[in-house]
């Protein structure tokens, strides 16, 4: 099996990992966590630094919060020991320009790249049910989709270097809309004085029904704003699609609306909050 390299080990990257060396694949991480512990406890391989890493691994992931942070992993370190030959796979959400720029800068070294952001958050990732959508050539696509079965169900390749991440960010623009129409929703009934309880059980079975009123709408009702996905990592998620549609010269009202109620999640002091705290912003 091949080898695969892990950058990234945080509340995603950590459970896909481990879904990897539960599969059988040989896995290297990045010494100097406490997630590297606990992944070498697990079988996995500790590497000093990112370009030896490179260079051990077959197949080398990236899982980061953002475009600067993989931008940086993939200058700072992987392109001096990434060998041609290898499949460079970013998992992270960034913008699509960044990942169409990685594929041609990995084309320029002999490597196919992949952008194959996940939806599925942090039950997804340690469930092994997480849906991937991938962007870049068909070959590639083939080769990387056992190590995707490890860490996913539902896996669509959507087309071109992009593709993955522009699908993801419009992924983005339906989750934020719909946890900010279910957190409107509560805040009315709530405000007449309805059961929240038995408002989302009747609703659940009529044509509101959706995955984000079942647990969101739970969340909610216990006052339970755990961080399953981070407030804060969804408003960098909103302006990317921001940035993209004004790219495509898009306006994007309801994700306008969404992006503007998630800035003031932020400064209430929300954003390490799961998303569904946008309820909190209404109620305020």
């Amino acid at each position: 099996m091949e080898k695969i390299g892990v950058i990234g080990l945080g509340i995603m990257g950590k459970p896909m990992a481990l879904n990897l060396l539960k599969a059988g694949f040989p896995v290297g991480v990045l010494a100097g966590s406490q997630a590297s512990g606990a992944l070498q406890d697990a079988g996995a391989e500790i590497w000093p630094d990112a370009a030896s890493l490179a260079a051990g691994s077959d197949i080398i992931i990236t899982m980061l919060p953002d475009s600067p942070q993989v931008e940086e992993v993939v200058n700072g370190g992987v392109l001096a020991g990434i060998r041609s030959g290898s499949l460079f796979i970013d998992m992270s959400t960034i913008a699509p320009l960044v990942a169409q720029k990685l594929f041609e800068t990995m084309q320029e070294r002999g490597v196919e790249a992949l952008d194959a952001p996940v939806s599925g958050g942090q039950v997804g990732a340690e469930g092994a049910t997480l849906s991937i959508m991938v962007g870049g050539n068909a070959a590639a696509f083939a080769r990387a989709l056992p190590v995707f079965q490890a860490m996913g169900k539902n896996i669509v390749h959507i087309g071109e270097p992009g593709a993955g991440q522009t699908t993801k960010a419009c992924n983005q623009m339906i989750v934020g809309q719909t946890i900010q129409a279910v957190a409107e929703a509560f805040t009315l009934a709530q405000k007449a004085g309805v059961d929240l309880s038995k408002m989302r059980e009747v609703l659940l079975g009529g044509f509101a029904q959706s995955r984000i009123l079942d647990l969101h709408g739970q969340r909610i009702i216990d006052g339970n704003f755990k961080p399953g996905f981070k407030i804060k990592l969804h408003q960098k998620d909103i302006g990317i699609a921001l940035k993209t549609g004004g790219e495509l010269h898009l306006t994007l009202p309801g994700t306008e609306t969404v992006a503007r109620q998630m800035q003031a999640a932020m400064q209430q002091g929300n954003g390490e909050l799961d998303h569904s705290a946008l309820f909190l912003a209404l109620k305020d």
